[in-house]
């Protein structure tokens, strides 16, 4: 769940070991027809990884699952995604592109099978960790893989084209996966198959299609040896890399509230027992955040942090409203916001890790943050899930409000101390 946008500096930094170079001419036909390829791949693979969201009551109802054990499922799925980015996240840069993305959908049509084998919870659990380890390693990989292919099209070209359709197919993707599972199992039978066999089916033809994309690394003369991806905070400004890490962590809460027990609260505290409608809902929120992060390309920096940061407040007090009153338009207006909030805070704080840090610790310090946004991925859901095991979902959310409020004006302050945030 990243702004691929800005993840990746123009042009891609390589430090000298792992040279990214086109694997045929320039400017070739088959770059272009690959861009798209990858791009329809990365769409696929993500909306794949939110197909459960709007099936979550429906497991609730079929093996009586509390709210907790849904923020567990969840919680399995970002562990699978942490745990795959810091094992292979950057191997790519030297084993290949094509490689580690056919190796991560193998792992999703494996989770999509596991799905299909069986609804109970161990199965369950499972296939999503499973997911994760495919999004983990297919998230910077693709980004990378479509910024080459771009470059490689369009040589001297601008970026923008790239980070329009890199974005559109992160973010974008991870709304279109409830939005289409929503009305598969709202309106067609097997509610808890059909989903899964549809985009088992996409994600073969996601390999396949892959199959004709040209490759754009070279493997080095001597492979490097292997370790784990490094996290460090040490960037020379602390204060503005401890402002991103948590503004990172508290805009993944929002996608985290959303992509695991909203569909639980529009079902159950507001009344709406749709999957379609809950699928819609999701798809809003992530909607928001794509057009928003695709439409402030120019905004500076300073001004990028401090809109996401009254954004993402105003909408999370303003779904609050809508829970205790009952009122589905309120939430879904303060959901959007709330996206809108957290994708322009995510983009900036990516934005300031990128400008702060060295090239050669680049991609060192983006992994830093990462692990620290997937954390707030899971931490707030499953808190929210151990919440609502003695109080009300809207009690919960509510104090879950009352935080994150205070984690964003936290993230203000240290952003005024940093000297790139004065």
């Amino acid at each position: 769940m990243t702004s691929p946008a800005s993840v990746l500096p123009r042009p891609v930094p390589h430090d000298g070991r792992f040279p990214a170079v086109p694997a045929a001419p320039t400017g070739s036909r088959r770059h272009g027809i690959g861009f798209w390829a990858v791009a329809l791949t990365f769409l696929t693979a993500m909306a794949f990884s939110t197909v459960p969201t709007p099936l979550y009551p429906l497991y609730e109802a079929r093996d009586g699952f509390s709210t907790f054990m849904v923020t567990v499922v969840f919680a399995v799925y970002a562990v699978g995604v942490v745990v795959s980015l810091m094992l292979a996240g950057h191997v790519s840069d030297w084993v290949g592109r094509k490689r580690i993305l056919l190796a991560a959908l193998a792992l999703e049509l494996v989770a999509a099978a596991l799905f299909l084998t069986s609804a109970a919870l161990p199965v369950l659990l499972v296939a999503r960790f499973v997911t994760g380890l495919g999004v983990g390693m297919l998230t910077a990989t693709a980004t990378a893989h479509l910024h080459e292919l771009h470059a490689a099209h369009r040589p001297g070209a601008s970026a923008q084209r790239f980070e329009l359709v890199s974005t559109a197919a992160n973010i974008g993707g991870l709304g279109v996966g409830p939005l289409v599972a929503g009305f598969l199992a709202q309106y067609l039978g097997a509610p808890l198959r059909l989903p899964y066999a549809v985009f088992a089916v996409l994600l073969a033809a996601a390999v396949v299609a892959l199959a004709g994309t040209p490759e754009t690394v070279r493997a080095p003369a001597r492979r490097p040896r292997y370790r784990p991806q490094r996290v460090s905070a040490d960037h020379g400004d602390r204060a503005g890399y401890l402002a991103a890490a948590a503004a990172g962590f508290a805009s993944f809460a929002v996608f985290g509230l959303f992509t695991s027990i909203a569909a639980g609260f529009v079902a159950h505290t507001l009344g709406h027992p749709s999957r379609a409608l809950a699928g819609a809902v999701v798809f809003a929120v992530f909607g928001g955040a794509a057009v928003a992060q695709t439409a402030t390309q120019r905004l500076p920096a300073r001004a990028k942090m401090t809109t996401g940061l009254v954004t993402e407040g105003a909408g999370f007090l303003t779904l609050v409203v809508g829970m205790h009153t009952a009122n589905l338009a309120t939430f879904l207006v303060g959901g959007v916001v709330a996206g809108v909030g957290a994708g322009l805070l995510f983009k900036a704080a990516v934005g300031s890790v990128v400008a702060m840090a060295a090239p050669a610790r680049r991609s060192e310090a983006l992994a830093g943050l990462f692990l620290i946004a997937y954390l707030g991925l899971s931490v707030p859901s499953v808190s929210i899930g151990v919440a609502t095991l003695s109080v009300t979902a809207t009690t919960a959310l509510t104090w879950f409000t009352g935080v994150l409020l205070v984690l964003l004006v936290t993230v203000a302050v240290l952003n005024r101390r940093s000297p790139g945030g004065r």
